[in-house]
């Protein structure tokens, strides 16, 4: 099991003047960190991927996919374009050297039809992510689509929707993600969820239910904490913490305020994780 902390409390494009802060995580205890996959270029990528290698550092990736790249759209075009922005994600994440690529990109992020999800919605979805993981296994990626909470998606809400998703992909290079802040908002029970979606789990986000440090909110972490070591869980537990930093990112988001100090979140965060998991 190893722990890495998202770059998306800095910032949504890790650069050189970033490596203070990934050296810090380093000495930290981290294992690694994530990062979201927006700007760059292979060049970009394959030089952040070498500093972290020379440190000693995993990385986990992000992506997600705009309105006029929606895999689910009824329009092919759109699904096309979607696709297309897929590979580029996972091309970048093989030249950083990423163990997984997480996120919502089984559909657009924040776009709504205000309508249930239809079944040809998801076979739209499903059809482009066997394309995307038959290309993730070329690159020995794995990819884990996440389910997002009623307010920012709704394709994929809870971890029944996602385990029905993953097993109709059924690529070995497809899994699943669990996000401790979505789950909150959007399962019965914490672990019933994890238990639900631990056959395809291979990344989990630990979030507090207000987006700030782990621990000092409301998720049941002795639930979610248990679950994982009983259903064996051997990957990433990354934490996902947002702040005001880059107000861009955070309005697309809807953040308007900081949650929690950064320095708590990614000390405490850490601490928190080796505690609760006992490792």
């Amino acid at each position: 099991m190893k722990i890495g902390m998202n770059m998306l409390l800095w910032t949504n494009h890790v650069t050189e003047q970033h490596y203070g802060i990934i050296d810090n995580l380093k000495q930290t205890g981290y294992d690694g960190i994530e990062l979201f996959l927006g700007e760059g270029n292979e060049h970009h990528y394959s030089g952040l991927g070498n500093h972290l290698k020379d440190i000693d550092m995993g990385v986990t990736c992000v992506a997600s996919l705009a309105t006029e790249e929606n895999i689910a759209s009824p329009d092919r075009k759109t699904r096309e374009a979607g696709l297309e922005k897929l590979k580029w994600s996972i091309d970048m994440g093989s030249a950083l050297n990423a163990e997984v690529i997480c996120g919502p990109f089984h559909s657009s992020f924040a776009y709504f039809t205000r309508q249930p999800p239809r079944e040809e919605e998801r076979q739209w979805s499903i059809e482009m992510l066997q394309k995307a993981a038959e290309y993730a296994g070329k690159a020995d990626i794995m990819l884990a689509p996440e389910a997002l909470n009623r307010f920012e998606c709704y394709l994929y809400n809870t971890m029944a929707d996602l385990k029905t998703m993953a097993e109709q992909v059924n690529h070995p290079n497809l899994g699943a993600m669990y996000d401790t802040h979505h789950g909150n908002i959007e399962e019965k029970s914490q672990a019933k969820a994890i238990k639900t979606i631990a056959p395809y789990l291979k990344h989990v986000h630990i979030s507090e239910n207000d987006r700030g440090t782990p621990g000092s909110g409301q998720v049941n972490w002795d639930e979610v904490f248990r679950t994982l070591n009983e259903i064996n869980y051997k990957g990433w537990l990354t934490i996902e913490a947002f702040s005001t930093i880059i107000p861009e990112f955070a309005n697309a988001i809807n953040v308007w305020r900081d949650y929690s100090p950064m320095e708590e979140v990614y000390t405490r965060g850490y601490s928190f994780i080796k505690e609760g998991m006992d490792i």
